[in-house]
């Protein structure tokens, strides 16, 4: 297995290369130019496994350099003693058929954390192998939830530095506090006057300046991401939903027609993982994309025509508040049997007019995979405060669009076959929309909130969130968008 580029399939690099680069020089993402099969034999062995065994073995597929000592000591590094109950990603049954895989039992309550605990040991694993430079830079762009994961991960790790920009009203307060309050010496974090589409288009300008790259060069840096661009991000994604049908087949759910997957999602990331899943022989049938009012993706699938030219929505569910999805990217290329030309085509276009079509071929292939649904915020309210009162079961805004657009998948197809929910964030990322939802004052401090939820709910605050309550807020900076490459130098100490 090599690394191939989207946008050209003449670059072909390790996986540790792949990983230091984080993007393509030309702008594509990379990807295997294979993938691995498993069969029943494995995922028999697999589902013997506890989460670190089956992370080890699906990552030792995709790390074709990395040697097994150099595996596990990534995987231990990520995952011993960093999750609640030492269970990254377990499963919660709710009502007959729906599974809610919890993906937020991690350091920062979000399921960016089954990545990014593991992304700083494969980055600096990957740097000895592939990387002359004395340091990683890692840019992040942010729509709330991967930039404190990812400040979390790198914070401190040696030859690196880790520089944030998230949208100044695009995250909910506890998430702006998350990264507002991060420690560590190699830290830096910026809100931007914009939206998230406005500081990941800046992120990606800044990776793909020629010039910018030389200059760091002459320090002695190299950039690489924490965003899903990075191939190092994605592939920790695919483990969990491996790892989930495993311990469907251990409580012997009734498997033989498959089983579905609905993933809350804006930027494609995670719902791309689970496509990959099913692409290594996970049973999954149908791959169920959840939009909020941000419905660019629904949209996309049901017609084919991706148009990012519509009115952007500040939702309750903020981390999908999202219209340039970049994941898209290696999906085309998947619905494209590999055309990195078609690809770099669409990508030109999209760019250039903010709006691709895709032939009919790609639209038939893309729907016999996905199905598409929307969940505005009144609807996302009404299904946090359904699923407490009707199951006593507590959910964040993000989860609620997944559990309502699964329902109207049911009702509209009549198929409800056993089906796994990806549940991304703790519902006390987002007190004051999920007290809202049941009934409760959502006004007062964000801590006096978090208070009152734990005391109507009788749920437990996650230690993640409480400790926050008296932490120091370090950074406070907003700039503009265009003046994001200022900021990257002045965080690391060069002349423009």
């Amino acid at each position: 297995m090599n690394y191939i580029s989207t946008r050209n399939r003449a670059v072909s690099l390790t996986a540790s290369q792949a990983i230091v680069r984080g993007i393509s020089e030309e702008g594509g993402l990379f990807v295997p130019d294979e993938f691995p099969v498993l069969d029943a034999a494995d995922f028999e062995e697999l589902k013997t496994l506890d989460y670190m065994g089956r992370a080890k073995k699906i990552l030792s597929l995709f790390l074709n350099d990395f040697s097994d000592e150099e595996v596990e000591a990534c995987v231990r590094g990520a995952y011993a003693g960093s999750f609640e109950d030492d269970q990254p990603a377990p499963i919660s049954r709710i009502g007959s058929h729906a599974n809610v895989l919890e993906l937020w039992h991690g350091p920062t309550c979000a399921f960016k954390d089954l990545a990014l605990q593991l992304l700083p040991h494969l980055l600096v694993t990957s740097a000895k192998k592939a990387s002359d430079a004395k340091k990683t830079v890692i840019l992040v762009a942010t729509s709330g939830d991967t930039g404190k994961a990812a400040l979390e991960g790198f914070r401190d790790v040696p030859g690196t530095e880790i520089i944030v920009f998230y949208p100044s009203d695009g995250v909910s307060s506890m998430q702006k506090l998350q990264m507002d309050s991060q420690q560590g010496g190699n830290v830096h974090v910026y809100s931007i006057k914009g939206n998230f589409d406005d500081a990941q288009s800046g992120v990606k300008k800044i990776f793909t300046d020629r010039a910018v790259k030389e200059k760091l060069a002459q320090n002695g840096m190299r950039f690489s991401s924490a965003n899903s661009i990075n191939w190092g991000r994605l592939a920790p994604q695919i483990v969990y939903y491996v790892s989930a049908y495993c311990d469907l087949l251990a409580r012997e759910e009734p498997l033989d027609g498959g089983f579905h997957v609905v993933v809350p999602t804006g930027n494609f990331g995670n719902i791309l993982a689970a496509y990959y899943a099913k692409k290594m022989g996970v049973p999954i049938c149908k791959l169920i994309c959840a939009s909020n009012a941000n419905r660019v993706l629904t949209d996309f699938i049901r017609t084919g025509v991706y148009d990012r030219n519509r009115a952007f929505y500040t939702t309750v569910s903020p981390s999908m508040d999202i219209l340039i999805s970049s994941n898209l990217e290696r999906m085309l290329f998947e619905l494209s049997g590999n055309d990195d030309r078609a690809v770099a085509a669409m990508q030109a276009e999209l760019a250039a007019t903010g709006k691709f079509t895709v032939p009919d071929d790609m639209r038939e292939k893309m729907q016999a995979l996905f199905w598409g649904g929307t969940c505005d915020d009144s609807a996302t309210l009404a299904t946090i405060r359904d699923y407490f009162t009707e199951y006593g079961y507590l959910v964040d805004t993000h989860t609620a669009v997944a559990l309502n657009v699964y329902r109207q998948y049911v009702a509209q197809t009549g198929d409800d076959r056993v089906t796994v929910i990806a549940s991304t964030a703790s519902p006390y990322k987002f007190a004051d929309s999920v007290l809202t939802a049941i009934g409760e004052d959502g006004t007062g401090s964000q801590f006096d909130r978090v208070r009152r939820l734990s005391e109507k709910t009788g749920t437990a605050v996650p230690a993640p969130i409480a400790a926050l309550e008296n932490a120091a807020v370090r950074f406070q900076t907003v700039c503009e968008k265009e003046q994001m490459l200022d900021a990257v130098y002045g965080a690391l100490g060069i002349l423009p």
